[in-house]
């Protein structure tokens, strides 16, 4: 009986590839996406440096709402992706970020420094 049910499987799967082997896209949306999506998906939210902390690699942020991870304006410490980010910024500094979240750490993953 497992015999026949594997069999079956197999002879399924067979039949049913060509329908998805073919070069044909008709039912696929190739159209570039639009500019709010694209600018909603990578915008970068203002906020303030408080704190920077080297050693951990932190950056404490009194940000705007980070609409990406459904955050409200509040002041957190985030991770930086990298040491880069914490070395060009200071206290007081004002800048553009982007946090998203990284195998469930809230990231500053982009940081612009504002003059």
């Amino acid at each position: 009986m497992k015999k026949l049910i594997v069999a079956s499987v197999a002879l399924a799967a067979i039949v049913a590839a060509p329908a998805f082997a073919g070069d044909d896209m008709a039912g696929m949306n190739m159209s570039k996406p639009s500019a709010s999506k694209t600018s909603s998906n990578t915008a970068l939210t203002d906020a303030e440096v408080r704190k920077v902390d080297a050693a951990t690699g932190m950056v404490t942020l009194k940000h705007g709402a980070l609409e990406n991870v459904g955050m409200p304006p509040m002041t957190m410490a985030f991770k930086a992706k990298d040491a880069a980010m914490v070395k060009q910024v200071h206290e007081g500094d004002k800048v553009k970020v982007r946090v998203e979240n990284v195998n469930g750490t809230l990231t500053i993953v982009k940081l612009e420094k504002q003059s």
